[in-house]
């Protein structure tokens, strides 16, 4: 797994020195960005999997803290210097997680801010697994259909074949270029039903292993009940 990336930004190097160190500090520790109010930019939350937004010149912060509260990837934290504000902060900017100044703040950020990550990597892998399951289940419909349809495509082939080898039979009936064509859909023809044939051969042995499956899966309850 990739580490995550995290930006701070702040306008006060002094809160953002503090807070990277302690973060060196972890165990494991994140890819940090430091970036100042002028130069953050909104995408720049898209890039980054958890966004510290500590103290900033009163003009940008509503700015930045509305564009951080309407991000749908990455988590915030909000590092409040006046415990006074944090009401209308929270109501205001529901969506920022809001870490109050006091004693040892920088360790309460980073626990904060482990436990977002985790959320944020758990979500991660629930939408991958969602995915993964939904191209299963598109390759599964896929496979169905080839079953149902095999009968069909196998029938057609035998008729390619045929009409082939009796037009071939009368070398009278076609010019030589008309029997070069004729050769090369029978040649293909053949081909196709190749791959059918495989198909069919691991539908097969797809179908035994389900039935093995299913027979050591009935007979697990008995031979556990006997022990």
């Amino acid at each position: 797994m990739l580490p995550a990336n995290v930006l701070i930004v702040s306008d006060d190097p002094e809160f953002a020195r503090t807070l990277t160190a302690r973060w060196q500090a972890e165990r494991h520790v994140p890819e940090i960005t430091l970036v100042t109010g002028g130069v953050w930019r909104p995408a720049s939350v898209a890039d980054h999997d958890l966004v510290v937004i500590g103290p900033l010149r009163d003009w940008d912060s509503a700015t930045i803290l509305r564009a951080a509260n309407l991000s749908s990837r990455a988590a915030t934290i909000y590092f409040a210097r006046e415990t006074k504000n944090i009401p209308q902060l929270q109501s205001d900017y529901p969506l920022l997680l809001i870490v109050p100044r006091m004693d040892g703040w920088a360790g309460t950020i980073v626990l904060v801010a482990t436990e977002a990550l985790r959320r944020v990597e758990a979500v991660r892998r629930a939408q991958r697994a969602e995915g993964m399951a939904l191209a299963s289940q598109g390759h599964a419909a896929l496979g169905r259909y080839m079953l149902e349809m095999r009968p069909n495509v196998n029938n057609a082939l035998t008729s390619v074949m045929g009409n082939a080898d009796l037009l071939l039979l009368e070398p009278g009936q076609a010019s030589a270029e008309s029997r070069e064509q004729i050769q090369t859909i029978h040649t293909m023809a053949l081909r196709l039903n190749e791959i059918m044939q495989r198909f069919s051969s691991l539908a097969a042995e797809l179908r035994a292993g389900e039935k093995e499956s299913q027979a050591e899966t009935q007979a697990a309850p008995y031979t556990l009940a006997t022990r």
